[in-house]
């Protein structure tokens, strides 16, 4: 009986040593990985790090969407095309090259999910979870808080784009800024300001994590109870065998997403007269992103008022020392919101009184005509979804697309000055001169057209061949499209070839899927270009049109 006292002892005193041991070896290895973080954040140029994020996460799609199988077992999309779906998914820009209905159920849950973890606001909060350290108080006297506060003050650091961390922009100090931490003494007082900065960025995140589930939740359930109640949409899934909750699902991630992606060939047009339907997924497309500012900072507000907490009150009268790419200004928002809206109105407009007899609106009434008209114009900037056929719209109304396309989706009309601008651009020209490669790089319309000149020359026989399909403003429409993570496009029909052949079949995917090979190698490479364009909307600056 001794013995096996002694036994249990003895067993207790070696488990007791191995938990201790393990309990070491964890913390270890969780400060190794902290330092190793902290020291990719500090030493990583942080367009890189977004760069790693898309082409790790399009990789990974490629490979599981392979693994997967298609619907049709007659048919199995080529391994570029896949891999093309799966970057067209992730940079939120709903390009296509095979047609939606080609794939299963298994992998249009898959590309629910390359959407979700693509969209901007996703991405942005996890910009705020990895900047969130460098904010810690109770590290402010150690090494790695040393090595921060150095980082950043350092001349290494002036520069724009090293500071962005997954829509996290780190700019200078100016002296706005230091007024503001001089109103900040006054409302808090200067012993706790790490500490709150550091639990207002904990609380963003949150705000940020709340809106973005939400939003989602509310818009999934309403599609499907539309869907129940309303037999004509419902019979549209039936016919084409898609399920109604991966419907529902993949299409309000993909609307809220900016993305565009419909689980349907024809996108929305199969639903241009189920109004209801459009009316639920027009705030989608808005609260998702033109509209995203002006709501975050409604959440906060709210939610302030609700909790009583002090980071709101924090948030909102000091968004610029947060320095989050997505909190603007209260009045810079205030514009941003009439600016979107004025857009929205000369686009319906235009696009009432050119297109209310066409072709395009055919079979619908004037409701259902104003409604598709919204839709229409709503997805121009930045989401894609339609309800017409874009080769039928009149050219006037596809350049105001192509120019709504190309304008970033917080663009503002600001007729007062200095609201709006960064501290970069309050400090003056100092730093603008530091580097020749600063002044070497273009601007955004300068990359546009070498791309539209690069698929130009891959293109060229099909030009020449084919030219009614491929012309210049097709292809422009698609780069632009691309390059803006919309995915509008063209199409391609066989009726407009001059020439046609008698194996020639109309396929409902993109005008990108009957280009070439090194075509659509570019175009993925437009697509990524875009989804970082915000590392150098900077550029051109150097360059003076006299």
């Amino acid at each position: 009986m001794s013995s096996l006292s002694y036994f249990g002892k003895k067993l207790q005193h070696l488990c007791s040593t191995i938990f201790l041991y393990l309990a070491c070896l964890c913390r270890s290895t969780c400060f190794l990985i902290s330092c190793l973080h902290k020291s990719i954040l500090l030493r990583v140029n942080k367009i890189f790090v977004q760069m790693f994020y898309f082409i790790f996460i399009s990789l990974f799609g490629f490979c599981i969407l392979r693994i997967l199988k298609p619907r049709s077992v007659d048919f199995t999309p080529r391994n570029l095309d896949l891999f093309f779906t799966s970057v067209s998914s992730v940079t939120v820009s709903s390009m296509s090259t095979v047609e939606m209905e080609v794939f299963s159920n298994s992998q249009l849950i898959l590309i629910t999910f390359l959407m979700f973890i693509g969209g901007e606001i996703f991405t942005s909060m996890v910009g705020l979870h990895l900047i969130r350290s460098k904010f810690k108080p109770w590290r402010k006297d150690s090494k790695i808080e040393s090595v921060i506060s150095s980082t950043t003050t350092s001349p290494r650091n002036s520069d724009f784009n090293d500071d962005i961390e997954l829509d996290i922009v780190v700019i200078p100090d100016s002296p706005k800024q230091k007024s503001e931490s001089d109103e900040f003494q006054d409302d808090f007082g200067s012993s706790d300001k790490q500490t709150l900065k550091y639990q207002s960025i904990k609380f963003l995140g949150f705000v940020t994590l709340v809106y973005l589930l939400v939003i989602n939740i509310i818009g999934v359930s309403s599609v499907l109870v539309y869907l129940a109640c309303v037999s004509s949409a419902k019979d549209v899934l039936r016919n084409k065998g898609l399920k109604t909750f991966t419907f529902a699902i993949f299409t309000v991630v993909s609307t809220f997403a900016s993305c565009g992606f419909v689980p349907t060939n024809e996108n929305m047009m199969v639903f241009s007269k189920n109004s209801g339907l459009l009316l639920i997924l027009i705030p989608q497309v808005l609260f998702g992103n033109t509209l995203y500012p002006a709501c975050l900072r409604l959440c906060i507000k709210f939610l302030g008022k609700f909790s009583k907490k002090r980071e709101a009150k924090y948030l909102l009268k000091h968004s610029r020392e947060i320095r989050h790419l997505h909190l603007l200004p209260s009045q810079h928002s205030r514009l941003l919101v009439v600016t979107v809206f004025g857009f929205i109105l000369i686009q319906l407009i235009m696009f009432c009184s050119l297109e209310w007899k066409s072709s395009s609106l055919n079979g619908l009434n004037s409701y259902q005509k104003i409604v598709g008209s919204l839709f229409q114009v709503v997805n121009a900037r930045h989401t894609g979804e339609t309800i017409v056929d874009i080769s039928t719209v009149s050219p006037a109304i596809l350049v105001v697309f192509i120019v709504m396309m190309y304008l970033p989706p917080y663009t503002s009309f600001i007729p007062v000055k200095g609201v709006g601008e960064t501290p970069e651009e309050t400090v003056g020209e100092k730093q603008g001169r530091g580097k020749v490669a600063k002044n070497l790089i273009l601007s955004q319309l300068s990359y546009i057209f070498f791309f539209i000149v690069l698929i130009c020359i891959t293109e060229r026989k099909r030009m020449k061949d084919d030219p009614l399909n491929f012309n210049v403003l097709n292809i422009t429409l698609e780069v632009v499209s691309a390059y803006g993570n919309v995915g509008f496009t063209t199409g391609y029909s066989c009726d407009r070839m001059i020439n046609r052949y008698t194996t020639c079949k109309n396929k409902t995917y993109g005008f990108v899927g009957k280009w070439s090979d090194e075509g659509k190698l570019i175009l993925i490479i437009v697509m990524f270009f875009g989804r970082l364009k915000k590392f150098n909307m900077q550029g051109g600056k150097a360059w003076k049109l006299l």
